[in-house]
């Protein structure tokens, strides 16, 4: 039998270039990729609102944002996997119809636990759909250069849809309430749903293994407690509820990973993590989105709380940033067709370290400016970086395989949503809550509020009134502050590490298919 570097080498040599079926198709499938996104980030703006109608905690509040990519993430494999199996078209229609009618619910939630809950079910949904959209163009676009463009279209919707989410939230929340932003699926999915069947041509598995009900399971169990663990560790510190779950996940990783090497139609093909293309890509994936959603998260609180802009006026200010971020998607193809990946990565994440750095040393009420110019370095290197590492992941994978492998991805770039709010995000409210300093005179009950989250101390600021009430919201505007300057370092640290496995790992001139070798002793079978 071949190795896994030669079948990939044979797959794409038969690949053929499409016409405009294929293109259209593409266009197609842009619609839940833009609209996912978009959700990821989309409550970073709504946040501030839903915490002044709902009044959640500061943990309630980070749950409300990462319900949604934790269950996601957990679930991205398995429904990568039925996709290859029952169809990916099919998988991501079913998401559609759920995502949906869930949205709804969402949007009229009446408490924080309401919201959670429907925030986790729209998860289940969201893994049918962006596992689908990946694999169904690694099936249409055959001809590698027409895949890296389509990759590029969408990873540029994909990062665009992060950005743009923010720009969507201010819209809707300048005019309507917060459940506005969880009703923005359902007039973008009623089109998808009635395109998809007529361009988008259905793909799965010809080979389909068997479905292993235990491999599903296991993979869950790594997922969930691994993350709700990091969770507990970025808000409790290194506690009991944080140490343990993380454990208990790695030991389903175990078990996962050797039924996998085990079976002979495995869920998910071990071999791919042989390749260090495809391990260096996703770390990448990991590193860059962890990046952005933390720039984004600490970011829409200070231009709205503490600059006072509107929803509307602070999604705007990252519009530069948004459309640098696309131009860099696109504009990183030819780029990559000339120069190998190890070094263009590298190159263009620089630009997001130097967005982090001008972010630490610019706070304050007067930087909007400053954090435009920072958000446009940021978009410019993580633009280009996801389009080549997710072009490079989908490239490892054979055709029949595509949906396990770009489940797989897809897990990075979540696991990388929730981590970037967590861990960024808990680091920021920890800090905050260090570095605040009640002034006097302030109410028991109001200084617990504004201990809580920035948003509590500009509610009870404002409530207070007067000297004593703009005394609470300085002291809390600048304990934020202080702790952004040290977030934004950590991101940029984090954003070196990606340059360095990239420059290190992706080896291989122009990452063409067969060129990334295993590493000794990792063949595979033969």
């Amino acid at each position: 039998m071949m190795t896994l570097t030669q079948e990939l080498s044979l797959a794409d040599a038969e690949g053929r270039k499409v016409g405009w079926r294929g293109w259209a198709a593409l266009v197609v499938l842009m619609l839940p990729v833009l609209l996912v996104s978009v959700d990821n980030t989309v409550l970073s703006f709504a946040l501030p609102s839903i915490a002044l109608e709902l009044g959640p905690s500061s943990a309630q509040q980070l749950w409300i944002i990462d319900a949604y990519p934790l269950v996601l993430a957990g679930l991205l494999v398995t429904m990568g996997t039925l996709g290859d199996r029952f169809g990916r078209r099919r998988m991501l229609l079913i998401g559609a119809t759920g995502f949906a009618a869930v949205s709804v619910l969402a949007a009229f939630a009446p408490s924080a636990a309401w919201l959670i809950a429907a925030r986790a079910a729209m998860g289940v949904f969201g893994a049918m759909l962006m596992p689908s959209t990946l694999s169904l163009l690694r099936s249409i676009f055959t001809d590698r250069d027409q895949r890296r463009l389509a990759i590029a279209v969408w990873a540029a919707m994909f990062s665009a849809g992060a950005a743009l989410g923010p720009i969507v939230g201010g819209l809707l929340l300048e005019h309507f309430s917060w459940g506005s932003v969880f009703l923005l699926s359902v007039p973008v999915l009623i089109p998808l749903l009635v395109l998809a069947p007529l361009l988008v041509p259905e793909s799965r598995d010809p080979r389909p293994g068997r479905i292993d009900p235990l491999s599903i399971a296991l993979s869950m169990a790594t997922m969930i407690p691994v993350v709700y663990g990091i969770k507990e560790l970025a808000v409790h510190g290194f506690v009991v509820a944080a140490w343990l779950p993380m454990l208990v996940g790695l030991g389903f990783g175990v078990l996962f990973v050797r039924r996998q090497l085990r079976a002979t139609s495995p869920m998910l093909d071990m071999r791919l993590f042989g390749l260090g293309t495809f391990s260096g890509a996703l770390l990448v994936n990991l590193l860059s989105v962890i990046a952005l959603v933390g720039f984004l998260f600490f970011v829409a609180q200070h231009l709205q709380l503490i600059v006072g802009l509107s929803p509307m006026e602070a999604g705007l200010a990252l519009v530069p940033g948004l459309a640098m971020m696309i131009a860099a998607g696109l504009a990183v193809v030819p780029i990559s067709k000339k120069w190998p990946a190890r070094l263009v990565v590298p190159v263009a994440l620089v630009f997001s370290v130097a967005g982090y750095i001008t972010v630490a040393f610019a706070t304050g009420p007067e930087s909007i400016g400053v954090l435009v110019v920072a958000f446009v370095s940021l978009g410019i290197g993580i633009g280009a970086a996801e389009t080549v590492s997710n072009e490079l992941v989908l490239a490892s994978a054979l055709p029949a395989k595509a949906g396990a492998a770009s489940a797989v991805s897809e897990t990075a770039y979540e696991l990388g949503a929730v981590l970037g709010t967590t861990v960024l995000g808990g680091i920021l409210t920890a800090l905050y809550r260090t570095n605040l300093v009640i002034p006097d005179g302030i109410p028991d009950a109001s200084a617990a509020a504004a201990s809580e989250t920035l948003a509590g101390a500009v509610h009870e600021a404002d409530a207070i009134g007067g000297s004593t009430g703009a005394a609470l919201f300085e002291a809390a505007a600048t304990a934020f502050d202080a702790g952004v300057t040290v977030t934004a370092l950590i991101g940029a640290g984090l954003v070196v590490v990606a340059g360095v496995i990239a420059a290190t790992m992706l080896r291989g001139g122009r990452a063409e298919p067969g060129s990334d070798a295993l590493p000794p002793g990792a063949s595979g079978p033969t």
